[in-house]
């Protein structure tokens, strides 16, 4: 793992670690703002309440013992790529490994409110977790999500992560998992959902993870009221093999790599080099499923020895194609330019 920060804990993948549909839960990418709360101090317990018939506080059994739902997703830190883009900006300097994809199972969100009961003028879900600030002065980290995604069928509080208990790294005993949105929706440690009527106004929805609806000049500030939350994520891919710098004999090479977007399903990967851009048609595997990524693969035979670097573009169902430079933003929030990896071919 590459260590961005010890304290909190943010651990990035190294790409070995992503070839692969199912990415280990020991391998997989932490995103840390207040460091993991003692988890085993008291019996866990998750409330609902606001506005709601029946307010609930259910121990980790009783959430348990509710029907089960198992969904692959992908996870990615909205700031995933920040180190990529130019002017930099602070921030953790995330390059490509801020993401991992896992089956998560867990309960139904929809199912836990119908259980309370929400009421009419319900328009949004506040989620409190157990994490503290490390200061009084240290806003917590508290977001909130509308009603109506909540209620989608992918949405989770999940309980398991790749058939094992979540471990707490990642978020356990319950997270939130919200496939196709970025990372700042997937609230670890939850203790309280509080259905609300207005988006909640704290500083980690109302200032941290906005970018501007619509692009600025790289530098430029936005203003403020021209800012939205960061919700779904965009269309992009990564190239798992060759790793790199990776060294290659001479003779034919298998380019492998993952792809992903927020609404909708990657329908095509194509791959290419800086010094020969002509794009040709990755093969995708995989079932084309929302939240979800796709593995592909292509055979690319180097026309000789010599320095090259491999580059991949996805395209969704919704027919957004990976820009080779997306948008500059001053948080450094959903980089997905081409993905690049250099190599070098030896004489065999």
């Amino acid at each position: 793992m590459i260590v961005r920060t010890e304290r909190p804990l943010n651990l990035e993948s190294p790409s070995a670690a992503l070839d692969s549909f199912l990415t280990p839960n020991d391998a997989f990418f932490v995103r840390s703002h207040h460091g993991a709360p003692a988890v085993g101090l008291r019996p866990w317990e998750v409330v609902v309440e606001g506005l709601v018939d029946r307010p609930l506080k259910l121990s980790l059994a009783e959430l348990g013992a509710m029907e089960p739902t198992t969904v692959p997703a992908v996870l990615q830190c909205a700031g995933n790529g920040r180190g990529l883009f130019r002017p930099r900006m602070p921030g953790l300097v995330w390059e490509r490994g801020a993401v991992g994809h896992a089956e998560w199972s867990g309960v139904r969100l929809a199912a836990l409110l119908e259980k309370a009961g929400v009421k009419p003028e319900a328009a949004h879900l506040h989620f409190i977790g157990g994490d503290v600030p490390p200061t009084t002065k240290a806003p917590p980290f508290i977001r909130s999500i509308p009603l109506a995604r909540a209620q989608a069928d992918d949405v989770l509080i999940a309980l398991k992560m790749n058939g094992e208990p979540l471990p707490v790294l990642h978020g356990g005993p319950a997270r939130l998992v919200v496939p196709g949105w970025g990372g700042n929706a997937w609230i670890k440690w939850v203790r309280r959902i509080v259905v609300s009527a207005e988006e909640a106004q704290t500083f980690y929805m109302q200032t941290g993870y906005r970018i501007p609806r619509e692009p600025v000049p790289p530098g430029q500030t936005p203003d403020p009221k021209s800012l939205v939350p960061v919700e779904w994520m965009n269309v992009k891919s990564l190239i798992t093999s060759p790793d790199l710098g990776a060294t290659a004999p001479l003779g034919p090479i298998e380019v492998r790599g993952v792809a992903w977007t927020g609404e909708g399903h990657v329908v095509k990967v194509e791959v290419s080099t800086v010094e020969d851009p002509t794009w040709r048609e990755a093969e995708l595997l995989d079932e084309p499923r929302q939240g979800s990524w796709r593995r592909f693969k292509i055979a690319w035979t180097p026309p000789a020895a010599g320095s090259y670097t491999l580059q991949a573009r996805a395209t969704d169902s919704k027919s957004q194609v990976q820009p080779e430079v997306p948008p500059w933003n001053k948080s450094g929030y959903l980089w997905n330019g081409y993905d690049r990896v250099p190599c070098v071919v030896s004489r065999a």
